[in-house]
């Protein structure tokens, strides 16, 4: 995946993708449900990150209920 992608603290152009997850609400922290799925974008020189929102899919909110 080439972003055009320069680190606001140092300039650098080196950088790392990764992915999060998190519960949204109350009854998704109770069944332990992971709504929110996050980007993240890492800095390789400084390891300043930013995370921006991913859309997610129900199938997979369903199936990270039955799997814990």
């Amino acid at each position: 995946m080439g972003l055009n992608y320069t680190c606001p603290k140092c300039k650098s152009n080196s950088y790392e993708i990764g992915q999060m997850r998190a519960t949204g609400g109350a009854l998704s922290k109770i069944f332990d449900v992971q709504t929110e799925k996050y980007t993240s974008v890492t800095c390789e020189r400084c390891k300043y990150t930013e995370f921006y929102k991913a859309p997610t899919r129900a199938l997979s909110n369903i199936f990270d209920f039955f799997t814990g």
